[in-house]
């Protein structure tokens, strides 16, 4: 890749249009160009600063009209998968902000002294390298890139602190399922990292794979509640549910159930506790599932899997 294609890169890559061949392209002639990285960074600052305006308020006409309209399309077997339609304008204006802004500043950046060169943190004798960096302060990881596992089951996570690290190990060194959790939790830089984050955790943990840690647990019912995209909020309810059920997974499959805003969530919630109550029916469990069957406000599909779970449970 060459230097002034990193703008066109890094804008597709902040709007979420970038493929995994450009993110890696990008990744690379990151980790080597300090230049670039500080443009890259400096765009990145300018478009976080035009997300910032506020989402228009839902009227409650404007809802009930939705949900009817939904509940019409139900009731005729009609209902095809939808995604939210973005909001044209932020992006947009975003990216033409990025493009002034890199046409203004691209000659200052090519003229920027070169700083220490990235640093590969790779394991000794098979074991994860003691170089994660200090999590605790919060930091902002970005050009986050994946490499699949190797012969030896170690897979790969590349970011950016404020020089390039590279840690690699199996997922279930400490070092490698802290990282995950800490990206799957809330500090990947886009909604594609975010998700690949969970595949691998999916691919190496949950039935007929490793144990996940507490933290990955934790990382995976924090995304499920709060993630703004609910594409990444589906991806951690099916990983969640691949792990053996326990109280605090049953806990958050509930919350989605009774709250969260996308049907498609909630199908998997349904699917996830129908198959705990399969095996140990819990007061809870039943109950969340008989109010959502019988309610004339739910989607059709998730009633009818809720009425349909139920039939299934011996209780």
């Amino acid at each position: 890749m060459d230097c002034r294609d990193v703008t066109t890169f890094a804008i597709d890559r902040l709007a979420g249009e970038a493929g995994e061949t450009s993110r890696r392209e990008l990744a690379a002639h990151l980790a080597a160009c300090e230049n670039c990285r500080q443009e890259v960074a400096r765009l990145e600052n300018v478009w976080t600063t035009l997300g910032l305006d506020p989402d228009p308020t839902v009227t409650r006409e404007f809802r009930q009209r939705t949900l009817e309209l939904l509940e019409e399309e139900a009731m005729r077997r009609r209902v095809r998968s939808f995604k939210r339609r973005p909001r044209l304008m932020r992006p947009l204006l975003q990216a033409a902000a990025l493009l002034f802004a890199a046409g203004v500043g691209f000659l200052a950046a090519r003229g920027a002294a070169p700083s220490s060169p990235t640093r590969s943190l790779s394991p000794a004798s098979g074991r994860a390298a003691s170089a994660l960096p200090d999590l605790g302060s919060n930091p902002r990881l970005s050009n986050v890139s994946y490499k699949p596992a190797d012969p030896n089951g170690r897979i790969g996570i590349g970011f950016d602190v404020t020089t390039r690290h590279e840690l690699a190990g199996r997922p279930s060194d400490p070092q490698v399922a802290k990282l995950l959790a800490y990206l799957v939790s809330h500090n990947a830089e886009t909604a594609g990292e975010r998700s690949r984050a969970i595949e691998l955790v999916s691919e190496h943990y949950g039935v007929n794979n490793a144990p996940a840690s507490p933290e990955i647990v934790a990382a995976l019912s924090n995304t499920l509640r709060r993630d703004a995209n609910p594409g990444v909020r589906k991806k951690a309810a099916d990983a969640l549910a691949s792990f053996p059920i326990t109280p605090d997974i049953r806990t958050v499959f509930l919350e989605a159930l009774r709250s969260d805003k996308n049907p498609a969530v909630r199908l998997a919630a349904v699917d996830a506790l129908a198959a705990a109550a399969k095996q140990s029916p819990d007061a809870s469990t039943i109950e969340s599932l008989r109010e959502k069957a019988v309610d004339p406000q739910e989607n059709g599909f998730v009633r009818a899997k809720a009425a349909s779970a139920l039939k299934a449970i011996s209780f």
